[in-house]
């Protein structure tokens, strides 16, 4: 039986205890210490770059890592909660593409500056949500993102601004992606994306189309992505002097199930409408199934968009047209401004702390002119 590699980290979490394959003792932060002369509290600083160190120090300390083949153990300090090389993500569901693709940015972006990315699920909760930052602030995150909408809720916002203060002042930083500031006085950064912006321009493309009587179907009204997303929908149509009609704003679920029942519901109703403007691609992929099931075809009956750009967008046919959100970038750019200040070419508000990156439509077969009979392009086909 061929011999592995152990490693047992040690109270610094350097993985002092550790043999090589052949069961030799390898060198330990106590041994680095000794060559260099120094205190092993002087290595972990080296090691972690969390505290000035004299540059010759740093030399003597680099030198004797190297001739002793000293490998620093970087998961190991951060799982034994030793060291601040680490970055936090907390999303609401893994498995959503939305928060999955940011969650892959923010690992990417946490391996390349050699940190370990921890990643949390709160199902929804804000409670777990604040509890998870109360865990990273005890870790000594480097910095902890937040991703996805918020809710409006005074008490919570407290709470989060709270925690915010408290990882500022151990050196740590509270990053917003995808959510509004905690207001001026709240030390955080932000990585936000046009939201509004997108779903302004993609109703107007419907409007550019021909489509006058267009739903706006599913997103929470009380999350703020859904409440932006509304309110470019609504822009877009003022600006094109078309009333708005309450009945086409069918609020919702970020959900397959809802984009599927509800417009099940609304197509047996015979509420009038050309065009869908699906809250997010998730939603899309159910009204496509209940469109296709009711005998509407897509896009000579009825136009479809959503939002996101995620890879069901692709996957539907006809492939969906819809507004990109660069989201693997995000999830890198959160790493960067909590660390590095983020990219200086994207930065658009720099009074804020904020950067907000652009997004844009992408225009694939799922839109048409209507069908000059209104009724007939909301209703099924009848054989």
């Amino acid at each position: 039986m061929s011999q592995q590699s152990s490693t047992a980290p040690g109270p610094d979490g350097h993985g002092d205890r550790q043999c090589d394959r052949s069961g030799q003792r390898r060198a330990t932060v106590v041994d680095v210490a000794q060559r260099a002369g120094v205190s092993t509290a002087t290595v972990s600083r080296v090691m972690n770059r969390n505290y000035p160190v004299a540059a010759a120090t740093r030399e003597r300390v680099e030198a004797a890592m190297r001739e002793l083949g000293y490998v620093v153990n970087a998961h190991a300090r951060a799982l034994a909660g030793t060291s601040a090389r680490t970055v936090g993500i907390i999303v609401s569901e893994l498995i959503d593409p939305f928060y999955a693709y940011i969650a892959r940015g923010v690992e990417r972006e946490a391996t390349d500056g050699d940190r370990l990315c921890l990643v949390c699920c709160t199902q929804g909760d804000p409670q777990r949500e604040l509890a998870f930052i109360e865990l990273m602030h005890e870790r000594r995150a480097d910095a902890v993102v937040l991703v996805g909408g918020s809710v409006e809720d005074r008490a919570y916002k407290a709470e989060l601004a709270r925690r915010a203060r408290e990882l500022d002042a151990g050196g740590s930083k509270l990053v917003l992606c995808g959510r509004p500031s905690l207001g001026d006085g709240v030390p955080t950064v932000g990585v936000e994306y046009d939201n509004e912006g997108g779903a302004f321009a993609i109703t107007d493309h419907l409007i550019t189309q021909g489509h006058e009587r267009i739903l706006y179907l599913g997103g929470p009204p009380g999350l703020s992505t859904a409440r932006d997303r509304l309110a470019g929908h609504r822009r877009a149509l003022e600006l094109r002097g078309i009333a708005r009609d309450r009945e086409l704003e069918q609020p919702g679920a970020f959900s397959r199930a809802f984009g599927y029942r509800r417009m099940t519901e609304l197509l047996r109703e015979g509420l009038e409408f050309t065009a869908v403007f699906a809250a997010n691609d998730i939603v899309a992929a159910g009204a496509a199934q209940a469109l296709e099931e009711a005998g509407v075809r897509i896009p000579l009956d009825m136009s479809l968009v959503g939002y996101d750009d995620i890879p069901v967008a692709q996957d539907l046919r006809p492939r969906l047209t819809t507004v990109r959100i660069p989201l693997e970038e995000m999830g890198r750019q959160a790493v960067r401004v909590a660390l590095n200040g983020g990219d200086e070419d994207d930065w658009r508000a720099p009074t804020t702390g904020t950067l907000r990156l652009g997004t844009h439509i992408v225009v694939r077969e799922s839109v048409a002119a209507p069908r000059s009979t209104l009724p007939g392009s909301a209703r099924p086909r009848r054989s």
